[in-house]
């Protein structure tokens, strides 16, 4: 097995660890009536994306999120949470060191003792999720069930339909696709955007992730027989009707949106497997992008 294989599979317990942090990432996190944003960069920015969408929608208070390298201008916020498996991304420390003063400053992180981590007052350490692998598979999900956890939802069986999924047959035959598309709505967009990136980091295929109601503005014109369209969460009847009449392979599930991601991530190592690609060596990747002259203006 990969090691991002082996990462995947231990999905199960990192869970099962991080709803142990599910008071504390309450206090960090929930903080009712606050204006709050979340950024990372590439996984992370997906994983913020949800977060934001969840709080939101647990009637917690006004949340954004942005790409730590695109932060919204002129906002001001009560709180502020950079998301960094490693903690030491240039654009997370800039964008951290810039809240100085503005906003309560939190960090969620895999790494103890992060460059990040001393520019935050508060740290959520996930130290047990942390990775070896260049992609990002059980760190992300680990993050995302803390924070349904401590927006207050019951999560506490997903660890053992997790164990599940990781011997579930995949969706489809990878042999048979050559085009991926990943499809979502609400919180599940910033899932369907990371499912696709799974496929690029790991596999070096064409994947694309879209909000699902806007797929038909445009997208659904390179749809055919060897595509895949995989919707997370519910899904119109009339999308799946067009969808269907692509000739694509329609992939649609009533499983928790984020099994589905992990059943997502097996299919890209089993995409890479296929095309004779190693995903613990992604190219032109690192585990953390650190630029030496900082982030350009």
């Amino acid at each position: 097995m990969t090691l991002t294989g082996s990462e995947i599979s231990s999905q199960p317990g990192t869970w099962v660890r991080a709803l142990e942090l599910a008071a504390d990432a309450g206090r960090l996190l929930a903080a009712p009536g606050e204006r709050v944003l979340l950024f990372g960069c590439g996984t992370s920015e997906f994983v913020a994306d949800a977060i934001a969408e969840l709080r939101e929608r647990a009637g917690l208070g006004e949340t954004h999120a942005a790409y730590a390298s695109e932060l919204p201008p002129g906002r001001s916020y009560d709180r502020v949470v950079a998301i960094s498996r490693s903690g030491t991304t240039t654009e997370v420390l800039e964008a951290l060191a810039g809240y100085e003063g503005r906003a309560h400053r939190v960090l969620i992180t895999g790494t103890p003792d992060s460059p990040a981590g001393r520019l935050a007052e508060d740290v959520l350490l996930l130290d047990f999720a942390d990775e070896s692998s260049v992609v990002q598979t059980r760190f992300p999900t680990s993050v995302l069930i803390l924070a349904r956890a401590a927006f207050g939802e019951d999560v506490a069986g997903l660890p053992a339909r997790c164990a599940e999924v990781l011997s579930v047959p995949l969706p489809v035959d990878v042999a048979r696709v050559e085009h991926f598309v990943y499809l979502g709505r609400g919180w599940t967009r910033g899932l369907a955007a990371e499912a696709a990136l799974k496929i690029r980091e790991a596999a070096q295929a064409w994947a694309e992730s879209y909000p699902a109601l806007d797929y038909r503005h445009g997208p659904v014109a390179v749809a055919g027989p060897g595509s895949m369209v995989w919707i997370f969460g519910p899904a119109a009847p009339d999308l799946v009707r067009d969808i269907a009449g692509t000739g694509a392979q329609l992939v649609h599930s009533t499983d928790d949106a984020l099994l589905q991601l992990v059943l997502a991530q097996r299919l890209a190592v089993a995409l890479a497997a296929h095309r004779g690609l190693d995903p613990d060596h992604p190219r032109h990747l690192t585990r953390s992008v650190v630029l030496q002259n900082g982030a350009p203006a």
